[in-house]
């Protein structure tokens, strides 16, 4: 899965409101013809308050898609520094234990990089994932096998709660990359689009030409917009990516070799 499927859609909702916007002028020249001059008086305040309300919910849901997509490079680098933090604490385990458990780190950090780097495949997402949680059983039972021979307290208190801050990030990171706006936002949004490219095309009837500058311009800037937010939303499926924070972890990894 990947946002290509985003172009045709893209498309079609720029045909759609060019549509709507053409539909609308003809309607209002129609009344305009039947009723005469003043049969679109008073429409200003219905229109104001329609445009008012697309947008502002464009930019409530630009605003959260941009602050999701933040928080996710964030709970990026916590991860990496939770890894980076067990890796270290990892050398307080006696030999033959530490080299055990930090092979197991290794596979595990390397699933995490394939979770996430085979997003727009979502079935090597999910085996990925399910690799990664059968890798952190084992390697907590190992470790805690391991911490039962050491008669260090404070070697205890060190190993193991690092450890489990680096499942905790990459659980939180996993919930957070699922948590999307629910669909009836961005179908209400796509409706409240297409409402006002009517109502641009019913204002212009007082012109016995539509203006294809403003048909087109209303229909390209709300669909681009609808494209950002949703690129924002889903970052590892379109455009706009999080390769930047994603590359620490795998320069992490290779550290570890």
């Amino acid at each position: 899965m990947n946002l290509w499927w985003a172009l045709p859609v893209a498309l079609a909702l720029f045909l759609v409101s060019c549509g709507c916007s053409r539909l609308g002028w003809l309607l209002g020249r129609r009344r305009l013809q039947r009723y005469g001059e003043g049969a679109n008086e008073g429409l200003g305040a219905v229109d104001g308050a329609i445009f008012g309300l697309m947008g502002l919910l464009i930019a409530f849901t630009f605003t959260g898609a941009a602050s999701r997509f933040d928080h996710r490079r964030d709970l990026i680098r916590e991860e990496v520094n939770a890894i980076g933090t067990a890796w270290l604490r990892l050398d307080l385990l006696a030999p033959p234990s530490r080299s055990e458990v930090q092979t197991l780190m290794r596979a595990y950090v390397d699933q995490r990089i394939a979770t996430h780097r085979e997003m727009t495949d979502l079935e090597a997402t999910n085996q990925a994932s399910h690799r990664a949680a059968q890798i952190q059983a084992h390697m907590w039972t190992r470790l805690q096998e391991a911490v039962r021979t050491e008669t260090s307290l404070p070697l205890t208190q060190a190993v193991l709660p690092a450890v489990n801050d680096m499942f905790d990030a990459g659980t939180t990171r996993v919930l957070a990359a699922e948590q999307h706006p629910p669909p009836a936002i961005y179908l209400t949004l796509i409706v409240l689009v297409l409402v006002t490219a009517f109502l641009t095309g019913f204002g212009q009837s007082k012109a016995t030409r539509q203006s294809m500058l403003h048909l087109f311009g209303f229909a390209v800037t709300t669909t681009l917009a609808l494209c950002l937010i949703l690129d924002l939303e889903y970052p590892r499926l379109g455009l706009i990516r999080v390769a930047g924070a994603d590359q620490a972890l795998i320069d992490l990894r290779a550290s570890m070799d």
